[in-house]
C-alpha cells in the first residue's frame, strides 16, 4: 500500500528526514532531497514567524506541493513508473558519473516546473479562491526570495568543485547546469498555473496544456543530467 502523504509541513519535513536516512549520498534523488528539505525547512522557519499574507494558505500549499514529490519517491520504491517529469531524474540516480548538483537541478526542474502549478490550482480549489485573489501571487513571490539564497550557495559549491577538472570539460559542465535556474522556473510556473485554472472547468484543454508541460519538463530534465564529465573523488 502507499505510503500516507503528510498533512503538515512538520510531517513534510520528517518524511524528507526518512528519504534522506534511506538512500545513498550519492543517490541521485537523495541529491535533490538534501536540497528540497533544507527548502522545505526554511519556509517553515518563514511561515512560523508569519513572513506571508496568508500564512495557511502558503503552509497548505507547500505540503500539497511536496506530496506531489513523495507521491513519486513511494511509486518508485514501489517499483511502479514515475511521472514522465520526475523518469529522467529517477532513471538516472545510480549514475556516478552525473554530478550532485546535476541531480538537484533536475529534481527542481520536474518539480517546480510541473508539480508547482499543480500545488497552486489545487490549493486554490481547496480552500475556495484563485490564483489571481490577493494574496495569492505575493506571497509565491515572497518565496522566490527565499529560494534565491539556497540557489546562490548550491551554485557556489559547485563552482568551488569545477575548479579541480580541466577547462573544456568544465564548461561543457557549466553549460549544462546554466540551463536551469529557479527564479525562471517559478516565473513559468506561475504562468502554467494560472492558464491550468483557466481550463479547470475544460477537461481536453486542461489534459492538453498539462501533457504538453510534462512533456517539456522532461526534456529539459534529460539537458540537465546529461553526463559530461565524472565529479571529484571524494
Amino acid at each position: 500500500m502507499p505510503a500516507q502523504l503528510p498533512t503538515t509541513i512538520d510531517a513534510v519535513i520528517a518524511r524528507m528526514e526518512e528519504v534522506d536516512a534511506e538512500l545513498d549520498p550519492r543517490d541521485g534523488v537523495a541529491c535533490f532531497n538534501r536540497v528540497y528539505l533544507k527548502v522545505t525547512k526554511l519556509v517553515k522557519e518563514h511561515v512560523t514567524v508569519g513572513t506571508f499574507k496568508d500564512n495557511a494558505f502558503l503552509e497548505r500549499m507547500d505540503v500539497i506541493f511536496a506530496g506531489h514529490y513523495l507521491q513519486n519517491v513511494d511509486a518508485a520504491r514501489a517499483g511502479r513508473r514515475v511521472d514522465i517529469p520526475w523518469q529522467p531524474l529517477f532513471a538516472a540516480r545510480g549514475n556516478r558519473v552525473i554530478w550532485p548538483i546535476q541531480f538537484a537541478l533536475a529534481g527542481m526542474n520536474a518539480h517546480i516546473n510541473h508539480d508547482l502549478a499543480l500545488a497552486v490550482v489545487e490549493t486554490c480549489k481547496e480552500r475556495n479562491t484563485a490564483p489571481e485573489v490577493p494574496p495569492v501571487h505575493e506571497d509565491f513571490e515572497k518565496v522566490n526570495d527565499l529560494l534565491a539564497s539556497v540557489e546562490a550557495g548550491i551554485r557556489a559549491e559547485f563552482e568551488l568543485q569545477i575548479v579541480k577538472i580541466a577547462t573544456g570539460p568544465a564548461e561543457d559542465l557549466k553549460h549544462a547546469v546554466s540551463s536551469f535556474s529557479i527564479s525562471t522556473a517559478r516565473e513559468t510556473a506561475w504562468v502554467n498555473a494560472t492558464q491550468l485554472w483557466a481550463a479547470r472547468n475544460n477537461p481536453a484543454q486542461y489534459s492538453f496544456h498539462l501533457t504538453a508541460i510534462a512533456g517539456g519538463v522532461n526534456a529539459t530534465g534529460t539537458m540537465i543530467l546529461a553526463p559530461v564529465v565524472p565529479p571529484p573523488a571524494g
